[in-house]
């Protein structure tokens, strides 16, 4: 499995696979940096033992977008399978399977979906799903099985969280009635330039550039006042009503910020004007970055 790493949850990716005993090898690339089709090219041509490609669509721990497509069409010119993460872009960004060569797309029923979390689903090609059986290192996981069983029965081996399936119904609904993919996507889209528009009015830096950025969340460098620190920050906004993401960076401090859910442009512009009357009350003169963090 080769997985190009460009964020912590390609990192999860290669833990997972680690737990597993899978063979597996990493590109890595800056945090700042998308995958891009011709190093995952690269790679394959020179290891013939790669045989799959773990592909994260949306790296949430700085939230870049990384390019599926491209990605897709060199893995099914080499003849290797291509696994995709896309718990974070599902239901906001286009994932056409027709025109993209892609083995499997695993989402959940939280995040674009709108759902309540808790419950995971794999979108898989027929053939690769009938062939995969025997390959599981895990019953809980074991999809072939799953999906035989529900054929015969209808019903999930085991006790399936109702509530959450219940819940997901209703998040599809919504989700159909809303428009789908394109009108999520819009919005969500509205909203992240809304809340980028009014962190920068601020002084604050985005960690990505925005030809990079996906509309799910976004990564801001830390302010570089010697008043600042995340966990005063973190408390003072979420008494204004937000709450933060800690960075997920190991090189640079920042903080995250979400842009979906059932919100619109509106609650950005309050998110950014709970940030800035918590800088004032924290007595943050210097909003922007620490030169010695300044990568973009």
């Amino acid at each position: 499995m080769l997985v190009p790493q460009n964020g912590a949850y390609c990192q999860r990716i290669l833990k997972i696979l680690k737990y597993l005993g899978r063979a597996h090898v990493a590109i890595d690339i800056p945090e700042d940096r998308v995958a891009t089709a011709a190093m995952v090219e690269e790679a394959l041509s020179r290891d013939p033992t790669i045989t799959h490609v773990a592909q994260v669509h949306c790296e949430t721990g700085t939230g870049i977008l990384n390019p599926l497509a491209d990605i897709a069409q060199v893995c099914a010119r080499l003849g290797r399978g291509l696994v995709v993460d896309a718990m974070s872009s599902f239901g906001a960004i286009e994932i056409d399977v027709a025109k993209s060569p892609i083995d499997a797309v695993i989402a959940a029923s939280g995040k674009c979906i709108e759902g309540a979390p808790g419950m995971g689903f794999v979108i898989a090609r027929k053939e690769v799903l009938e062939g995969s059986q025997g390959n599981s290192h895990s019953l809980a996981m074991d999809l072939y099985d799953q999906w035989t069983y529900m054929q015969k029965t209808t019903q999930w081996r085991f006790t399936p969280p109702t509530h959450v399936v219940a819940a997901f119904r209703s998040a599809l609904d919504q989700f159909r009635a809303e428009g789908g993919t394109v009108a999520r996507g819009a919005r969500y889209r509205r909203n992240c330039e809304t809340l980028i528009e009014g962190m920068i009015a601020l002084g604050l830096r985005t960690f990505l550039p925005r030809a990079v950025q996906a509309p799910v969340i976004v990564t801001f460098h830390a302010p570089g006042d010697p008043a600042y620190e995340f966990k005063s920050f973190y408390e003072k906004v979420r008494a204004r009503g937000y709450i933060l993401y800690p960075g997920k960076l190991t090189k640079v401090e920042t903080f995250r910020v979400g842009c979906i859910g059932a919100i619109d442009f509106n609650e950005m512009r309050n998110v950014a004007s709970a940030v800035a009357e918590t800088l004032k009350e924290m007595g943050i003169r210097q909003v922007a970055p620490a030169k010695a963090a300044v990568t973009a």
